[in-house]
């Protein structure tokens, strides 16, 4: 027996789950929004990734600034107290939870189940004993972060970002294995609290989905801070308080650890969903999907980590855009992540944004690749950041090259995510490298830099006998 029929049935309630049914909700349809517990309204987003993280490393760069300060005589002193660290981080979080929460949820016009959900039928969820049907269902389940086991560690505090931040102490010797985004984040906010920080990868660099040479000037970044980075290696084994490493060669090594972070990525959340009575299909893992985000049963569709494309808070964001709008419009739309950007929140920030190099040779477009450092950025010299970086992929154009647009890229700098905004936007919007030359930036900021790669760009393009022309021009005009 069907206890209710909704237009809309959704489950999971974090970043995906979220957007997707207060989009529908807005737009006049009857939702229901289904999780475990209370708790994880707001997903790992809220709770255990995003948010808390980005209060950590905010606290870290303040720690870090103020330690810089010696070197204009003042002296910094006393130690990190991690409760009041834990605190600042909640009440951060309790702010967001003001409108994340079952209440507020249901003040809106979202019916809300707790507890644990699984198909029923093609187009009904079983929950606690009742049955609810939905015109089109939404998987957003999310992900959980991937733990392996290492010998001799048993004894040994490890985390992952869904403990990290009970973490009650701050250890001495921090091994963080894995050297994607997480790992470096956390590293570096710890680091700068007073770990001793060692990032282990069994790649060859940090960051592999990030530009090379993006990575290199990250790298020697954190090893200027003390973070030491292994490559090519693995923790093996723990002996005592030492993590034994075990190198690609077969060498081996041993440094000191007090507790170990695991940044391996993420597995997805959908066993307990009983895909098949629903007649939904997997494949090594995953949900089969097509360009639309729906499953093999037409009527069902994922949003958010589930999908197993890109797991960012604003790839659910960009997942529930095209649901909503293939839901009520006519004029259905695919997924497109030629134009999609993100952030690592280092200090400094890798922002990338579009396509990259290899996606664009792969794709046989014809671009040109631009780059320059901020060594001549006014901005950057004043802020200490000449370090900085700035790559831009644009169309390769004869003849024109001022009607080229962006195709991507990638910052290194201090506040790169939010400088490069206006690069994401031009990209987007087909804007072409010709209209930067319209527009006057205020000085000293530090997205002058675009408009002086571009205007090098467009300088370079100038022949000889072009040059001689607008000579010519310029001193018989009267």
């Amino acid at each position: 027996m069907i206890n209710k029929k909704y237009d809309l049935i959704v489950i999971g309630a974090g970043s995906g789950g979220l957007g997707a049914s207060l989009g529908m909700q807005q737009m006049g349809m009857d939702v229901l929004l289904i999780d475990r517990n209370p708790e994880n309204i707001g997903g790992e987003c809220l709770n255990t990734g995003c948010v808390p993280s980005k209060a950590l490393i905010h606290l870290g760069k303040q720690l870090h600034q103020a330690k810089l300060a010696k070197s204009l005589g003042l002296e910094v002193s006393g130690q990190v107290d991690i409760e009041k660290i834990k605190e600042y981080i909640k009440v951060k979080q309790e702010s967001i939870k003001d409108h994340e929460n079952i209440t507020y949820l249901r003040k809106k016009g979202l019916d809300i189940e707790l507890g644990e959900a699984s198909f029923y039928s093609k187009d009904s969820i079983k929950i606690d004993g009742k049955i609810f049907q939905g015109r089109n269902i939404v998987i957003a389940t999310g992900s959980s972060p991937r733990i392996i086991t290492i010998p001799g560690a048993e004894s040994l505090p490890k985390f992952t970002n869904e403990s990290i931040f009970e973490i009650d102490f701050i250890p001495k010797n921090f091994v963080f294995i894995g050297a994607g985004p997480v790992s470096l984040e956390l590293g570096q906010a710890f680091s700068r609290l007073g770990s001793k920080v060692s990032i282990i990868d069994r790649g060859d660099r940090i960051l592999k989905k990030e530009d090379p040479k993006i990575s290199t000037i990250l790298q020697d970044r954190l090893e200027k801070e003390n973070i030491q980075c292994f490559f090519n290696t693995e923790v093996s084994k723990v002996k005592g308080k030492c993590a034994i490493l075990k190198k690609n060669s077969g060498e081996e090594e041993s440094i000191p650890v007090d507790a170990i972070f695991m940044g391996l990525g993420r597995t997805l959340n959908f066993d307990s969903l009983a895909l098949e009575k629903a007649g939904i299909k997997t494949e090594k893992g995953k949900i089969i999907l097509n360009e639309k985000l729906q499953t093999t049963n037409k009527q069902v569709y994922v949003s958010g980590d589930a999908a197993d494309n890109l797991k960012f808070s604003h790839a659910a964001e960009m997942h529930n855009m095209l649901l909503i709008n293939n839901f009520l419009s006519p004029f259905k739309k695919k997924l497109d992540f030629d134009h999609f950007p993100w952030v690592t929140f280092t200090d400094p920030e890798v922002a990338t944004f579009g396509q990259n190099e290899a996606q664009l040779k792969e794709k046989g477009i014809n671009y040109e690749r631009l780059e320059t450092n901020f060594r001549e950025d006014d901005r950057a010299v004043t802020d200490n950041f000449e370090y900085g970086n700035l790559i831009v992929f644009i169309e390769k154009k004869r003849f024109n090259p001022g009607n080229a647009k962006i195709l991507g890229g990638s910052m290194i700098a201090p506040n790169a995510g939010e400088i490069t905004q206006e690069l994401v936007l031009a990209g987007v919007a087909g804007i072409i490298i010709s209209t930067f030359m319209n527009k006057i930036y205020a000085y000293p900021t530090a997205a002058n830099i675009h408009k002086s790669l571009l205007r090098e760009k467009m300088v370079s393009q100038l022949k000889p006998w072009m040059k001689e022309i607008i000579k010519k021009w310029y001193r018989l005009k009267e």
